[in-house]
């Protein structure tokens, strides 16, 4: 099972920075949740729209990842353009909880936003 898990976290970060969201919630469980430090929990289909339309380009890249009984983790690097043209780049973690399918049924992301909120505010409001 972990090459599989492993095969939907190269996908996943692929869809991301080809803004295929489509792709990305493809991965997901119908009830899919997001966990993000700056949206709090939403289903997967908002978090993604919201992302999209606060993203003109990104570019993530997967630098390592690991894998439990039921759960996988990426650690990545994010080169973010937001929709108004600002660029932040910064490294995090994404925790993926998976169903009895295979699907991501939860992802929850973690890094640490204060540097990014100082450099462009809440450009999700």
């Amino acid at each position: 099972m972990t090459p599989a898990r492993a095969d939907v976290l190269r996908r996943y970060f692929a869809a991301l920075s080809a803004g295929d969201t489509a792709a990305v919630l493809a991965l997901f469980s119908p009830d899919g949740i997001v966990v993000s430090p700056f949206l709090g929990s939403l289903p997967a289909t908002e978090f993604f729209a919201r992302l999209a339309a606060s993203t003109s380009d990104s570019r993530v890249s997967l630098l390592d990842a690991t894998h439990g009984e039921t759960t996988s983790a990426g650690r990545f690097n994010y080169e973010w353009t937001l929709a108004d043209g600002t660029t932040v780049s910064f490294e995090g973690v994404d925790h993926f909880t998976f169903d009895g399918a295979g699907r991501v049924a939860a992802l929850r992301i973690y890094y640490d936003t204060h540097p990014l909120r100082a450099q462009v505010g809440d450009k999700y409001a």
